[in-house]
């Protein structure tokens, strides 16, 4: 019903690649038709995109203008949000800080408030909290922080070479069979802190589109006669960044899978 990782795909014909994707990212929200789901991929030459597990991943980032190195997965997020709020020149409490909002995050929630920064709560799609970063005139979000899944932080991770910014992870790993499977798939030390490039090589092609309404992003609209749909795609070697607003024409009845 899905593809594996390490699955081929393709003609064979052409350069190797690597694929990333997620065909729902926020399968709740979109469940639920809250904002910001998303189909998403992600394309790099061979090797260029980091082989994560599907476990979680504990996550950083910022959006592009920022000097590098400016915000640390190890520091305190007390410490984070005094630096992004230092460089762009205003107090703590008018920056935003985004987060998952789980059982997991009690204590990082309670941390953020603690500062005085305000918190934006999502109930899924960390992929978008992270491009979210970018855009921050729009959305309001200066950061992203908290544990998510570790091939969506992959994705943010490709977005955010794409687009410009900044982001550290680390894989949260627990038990013996997620140890012994990260160590199949080529991760030696399961406790190494990644940084954007190290997930995300220099040629990167990102695509994500639209499932519901969201910031960045139109949903999926029926029409009579077509449906309408409105995408994304960035390439971080060009630094391209392109919005496509198509209709796909169904004379017939829609067959949906």
């Amino acid at each position: 019903p899905m593809l594996y990782i390490g699955e081929n795909v393709g003609t064979k014909n052409g350069p190797k690649v690597d694929i990333a994707l997620d065909p729902l990212e926020g399968t709740t929200i979109c469940a639920k038709n809250l904002p910001n789901s998303l189909a998403v991929i992600a394309m790099a030459p061979e090797g260029d995109l980091l082989n994560a597990p599907d476990s979680y991943m504990d996550k950083i980032a910022i959006g592009p203008g920022y000097p590098a190195g400016l915000i640390d997965l190890d520091a305190p997020i007390a410490d984070n949000l005094a630096a992004v709020a230092k460089e762009k020149g205003v107090s703590i409490n008018e920056v935003t800080a985004c987060v998952l909002d789980r059982p997991r995050h009690a204590r990082l929630i309670e941390d953020i408030r603690a500062t005085g920064a305000a918190i934006r709560l999502i109930g899924d799609g960390d992929v978008a909290g992270v491009i979210h970063t970018t855009d921050t005139e729009e959305t309001g979000i200066d950061l992203y922080v908290g544990i998510g899944g570790a091939p969506e932080g992959v994705l943010a991770a490709a977005a955010l070479r794409c687009i410009g910014g900044q982001m550290q992870s680390r894989l949260v790993i627990t038990r013996d069979e997620q140890v012994e499977r990260a160590h199949r798939m080529g991760i030696e030390d399961i406790k190494k802190k990644y940084t954007l490039e190290e997930m995300a090589g220099p040629d990167v092609l990102f695509a994500a589109t639209g499932v519901t309404d969201g910031n960045m992003l139109q949903g999926v609209r029926f029409g009579r006669n077509h449906i309408s749909t409105h995408t994304v795609v960035m390439r971080s070697s060009t630094g391209t960044v392109r919005y496509i607003k198509a209709q796909h024409h169904q004379l017939e009845k829609f067959h949906l899978d």
